[in-house]
């Protein structure tokens, strides 16, 4: 954190630095491990908000919380235990079964440098209250487990492996505490500082310092079902955290909804808005802030400055189960992860579910790995590298062009004062092919740019890259896919900032080919003329209009498209809602074809649209051609039940 102040003055602020841990990591692993494991249920994975707020306490998909689930005496995991275990069997029963007998930090380190990874953050304590380390507050700790005979410290030998193989060891503390029958007295507060002080004074550096956002609600305290209301924003008194950190890890980042080191990215999928603002307004946002959803954006307005990471799990849940071993995530999706985290101005938080006795699946680790190595890959090569590109204003001596090609972080291009445009131009050697860009700003005079083009000539003329997301801010870090390439002429028009440029590095690559697919704009789409039938006109209107701002909603799960006449298609395209919340998702499609509108009956495609809730981009169906007058899209499944599909656009070919 520091406590060094800067002066309203040019010479002050350029003596600003950035932390090395904004540089140096990046990416880092998270483990969710505890007595939970034992029973290791969840019901099905639901997403934040799905569930009614009175309801997510007996119904949520994390095992973790198994604790509060089962003892409120109702819901799926109520119902489970009942089964398995039967009513006299305490959640506390579970402590003698947490043996940890094939745990090896070893193991797990280097897992975790195999993966590239940083950074490490272990949850010690979680919602259910029980301790990883021998705490001397309570016996509702590792030292009444069997883990060596009582006398193990999991915080202890992670944080010792990791420092042997060079990661940073972080620590999750969950502020609830459902254990504890003085939850919301003043009493338990200074417990929870106690427990803190311990792990800040026993382990050596600890790198970070994550707080949850979640706290308070109905459920169960220290053995009695009872209701804690709580003042989120003063209960626990956070300026105390933040003091007791500075005075005894003064290096260590601070994570929670609002930071101050940095904050939450407002969802649990792993990724940044491609507009992302490493702002928040001071003072506003607090650990379970209601409005989370726009820390996945920032606050273009924020005076405080607070990057975002993005937590996401290997897996649907944040525990191990056997019959997830199938759906882990694969090298393709950790790498789109890491582009829209990482290639967003944040960090990338990964989440390793390990099972009860504290193993790592083959299939996680040996995906993490090759995702490292893919994006290592993929950014091998810098064609940039070196080149003098050509500017249309500099600010002159240091600040010219040729520094965004240097490899020097400090050095930076810099427009003159009031400059808040301005196109840079590299002329390679020789046609490459490119369909990668990382674009950097000088983080330590500010986060600027705020919309920029890439564009390359082809026979003269200067045309925009396709890719499948907008080109807003950049930050520290914006890595850009896009359509391959092949040119001998590249530029960036930056076209507005908040202030003059301070763009320190620019690099192109050439990942090979993937299986990225980069479809037109709303803008670009070609499509047959149609009617939509039954659909008020003004309201059909917004799916065609070529404008990615308006939508049409369509309630039900069916839309008949009338193309007027006997056409010949091949196709059919379908942009989702692109406000803020992607309103009206279709995960599952059936599309059907006829002649005759009683009778369109003909299927010719039928799938679902891969990973649209967190890549909502056009969805281009392609077929064997036929003949027809009619098309019937179905809804076969819906992102959130009960919602009318959102159509921003549609088109057929």
């Amino acid at each position: 954190m520091g406590n060094k102040r800067y002066t309203g003055n040019w010479n002050s602020v350029n003596t600003h630095t950035v932390p090395k841990w904004y540089e140096d990591c990046k990416f880092g692993i998270f483990i969710h491990w505890g007595i939970y494991s034992v029973p290791a249920f969840a019901p099905h994975t639901w997403e934040l908000g799905e569930v009614d707020s009175k309801e997510w306490f007996a119904d949520n998909p994390y095992a973790e919380w198994y604790y509060n689930s089962l003892n409120i005496g109702k819901g799926p995991t109520y119902e489970h235990h009942m089964e398995k275990y039967g009513k006299d069997f305490k959640y506390e029963d579970f402590i003698p079964m947490w043996k940890a007998e094939n745990w090896d930090p070893k193991q797990w380190a280097e897992i975790f440098k195999e993966a590239g990874a940083e950074y490490v953050v272990l949850t010690t304590k979680h919602h259910d209250g029980f301790c990883l380390w021998p705490t001397q507050l309570t016996e509702y700790c590792i030292r009444n487990t069997p883990y060596k005979d009582g006398k193990g410290d999991i915080v202890r030998e992670l944080s010792d492996a990791c420092k042997k193989y060079g990661i940073k060891f972080a620590v999750y503390l969950s502020p609830w505490d459902r254990h504890q029958a003085n939850y919301g007295s003043p009493e338990y507060v200074e417990y929870f500082y106690k427990q803190l002080n311990e792990l800040l004074t026993n382990y050596g550096d600890v790198f970070e310092i994550w707080f949850d956002g979640a706290n308070g609600g109905d459920g169960w305290y220290g053995g009695a079902k009872d209701s804690r209301t709580i003042d989120r924003k003063t209960y626990y008194n956070y300026p105390r955290a933040y003091k007791m950190i500075d005075e005894l890890q003064p290096q260590a980042v601070i994570f929670s909804d609002g930071g101050p080191g940095c904050r939450w990215v407002g969802n649990e999928h792993g990724f940044a808005g491609a507009t992302n603002w490493s702002f928040l307004r001071a003072g506003e946002v607090y650990p379970g802030y209601p409005k989370y959803r726009e820390l996945q954006y920032g606050h273009a307005d924020g005076n405080q400055w607070v990057a975002a990471e993005c937590d996401v799990s290997i897996r649907p849940g944040w525990f191990y189960h056997p019959e997830e071993d199938d759906r882990v995530k694969t090298v393709d999706e950790l790498t789109d992860l890491y582009y829209r985290s990482v290639g967003h101005n944040a960090t990338l938080l990964l989440n390793f579910p390990v099972d009860r006795d504290g193993l790592i699946h083959p299939t996680d680790s040996a995906n993490a790995v090759n995702f490292h190595q893919n994006v290592q890959k993929q950014l091998a090569h810098n064609l940039l590298a070196g080149l003098s590109p050509k500017a249309s204003d500099e600010r002159g001596r240091t600040f010219s062009a040729k520094a965004v090609t240097d490899g020097d972080y400090d050095t930076y291009w810099a427009t003159n004062d009031d400059v808040i445009s301005a196109t840079i131009e590299f002329d390679l050697p020789q046609a490459e092919k490119i369909n990668r860009m990382m674009l950097q700003e000088y983080i330590p005079l500010g986060q600027r740019v705020k919309s920029f083009v890439v564009e390359y000539n082809q026979a003269g003329e200067w045309i925009p890259v396709k890719l499948n997301e907008e080109t807003t801010t950049i930050g520290y870090k914006r890595l850009l896919r896009f359509e391959t390439i092949t040119t001998d002429k590249i530029r960036i028009r930056f076209t507005d900032s908040r202030a003059c440029l301070c763009i320190n590095n620019i690099e192109g690559y050439y990942a090979g080919e993937t299986s990225d697919t980069y479809t037109a704009k709303a803008t670009e789409l070609k499509s047959y003329p149609f009617t939509l039938v039954g659909v008020d006109v003004e309201e059909a209107q917004k799916g065609m209009d070529k404008n990615d701002q308006t939508t049409c909603f369509i309630n039900g799960n069916t839309l008949l498209i009338d193309l007027g006449e006997e056409r010949t298609i091949t196709s059919f395209h379908y942009l989702p809602d692109q406000s803020e919340y992607n309103k009206g998702l279709i995960a599952a499609y059936e599309i059907s074809v006829g002649m005759d509108s009683n009778a369109v009956n003909q299927v010719v495609a039928k799938d679902e649209f891969s990973n649209i809730k967190s890549n909502p981009i056009m969805q281009s169906v392609y077929f064997t051609p036929v003949k027809a007058r009619y098309i019937q899209l179905k809804a076969t499944r819906m992102i959130h039940d009960g919602e009318p599909m959102g159509l921003a656009e549609i088109g057929i070919k």
